[in-house]
């Protein structure tokens, strides 16, 4: 591959996306700021840089997955930021679950230095990274995104246009974060009812994805339900309730009642209160079995 590509952000879900594009022929420089989760990129042949601004140059492309808008407009406008450093032709492609309005933002300052934004955002847990087959949606002006688009290609089985308004891709995923957590409150309410009547949870769990529920999440979450695996952290509540919070005053700013939304708020309030932050959040399951008498 003779494209060069920054990489900033190496957690849970950026190092398997990030080694995956190593393995596929990128060039890679990459920053993070804790330097010790860059070593097996490295060993990869990744080239690691100090500041943020160093990953890209003018005309090349770089990549950011990190835990919230305030991370991303950091290392985007702070200091040392990335929108220095890039020109002509380059495109910033972002895949942080990040406020629509942040993208809104972020894409005109793009443009006064003649680069690119595109919001692409994913959907799918670190297995899903690993295995380049993550969700991805993607939103900003057309003319970045052929080049884009066989760099995520090589991350994701599935990409959906969302059409030219930067903050769109950021609003589908929203959307799909709540109705991820809207499932595991379900399945684990159901679980929860059925153990109570003396049944297994496990065969429970299995009877419903085999007659109604045959998907990846019922399948792959219903498992972690049914077992109780909450504390393994891939997805983190305190992660999950700042997605659930951008859901709820993006649907405000629309006037967008989400009754069940803040019920789910309530349940992530009572996980964080009882020292669950780090958690998995499947964790919500735990809340459930906490009411039902099962913990």
């Amino acid at each position: 591959m003779n494209e060069f590509v920054g990489f900033i952000g190496i957690g849970n879900m950026g190092l398997p996306m990030a080694q995956n594009l190593l393995k596929a022929g990128y060039h890679l420089k990459v920053f993070n700021r804790t330097k010790s989760k860059l070593s097996p990129l490295l060993k990869l042949g990744a080239e690691a840089v100090d500041r943020p601004c160093d990953v890209v140059g003018p005309g090349g492309v770089v990549i950011t997955m990190l835990s919230n808008d305030e991370a991303l407009k950091a290392v985007m406008l702070g200091p040392y930021g990335v929108l220095k450093s890039l020109g002509p032709d380059s495109i910033h492609i972002s895949m942080s679950t990040i406020s629509p309005d942040t993208s809104r933002e972020l894409a005109p300052l793009h443009r006064k230095v003649s680069a690119w934004y595109l919001a692409s955002t994913v959907s799918g847990r670190p297995e899903s990274a690993a295995a380049a087959t993550l969700g991805i949606y993607l939103s900003g002006e057309s003319a970045p995104k052929s080049r884009a688009l066989p760099i995520l290609q090589k991350l994701g089985r599935h990409i959906s246009d969302c059409g030219e308004d930067p903050g769109a891709a950021n609003v589908v995923k929203l959307a799909a974060n709540f109705m991820l957590f809207s499932v595991i409150e379900s399945f684990a309410e159901a679980l929860a009812f059925t153990e109570k009547q003396k049944l297994d949870r496990t065969a429970v769990m299995n009877m419903l994805c085999d007659n109604l529920f045959d998907c990846a999440v019922f399948r792959n979450y219903g498992r972690l339900l049914a077992t109780k695996e909450y504390e393994h952290a891939a997805f983190k509540v305190e992660l999950a309730f700042k997605d659930l919070r951008l859901a709820l005053k993006s649907g405000e700013s629309v006037a967008m009642p989400m009754p069940f939304a803040d019920s789910l708020h309530n349940r992530f309030l009572n996980l964080l209160a009882t020292g669950k932050a780090d958690w998995d959040v499947c964790a919500i399951g735990r809340g459930v079995d906490e009411q039902a008498g099962l913990a």
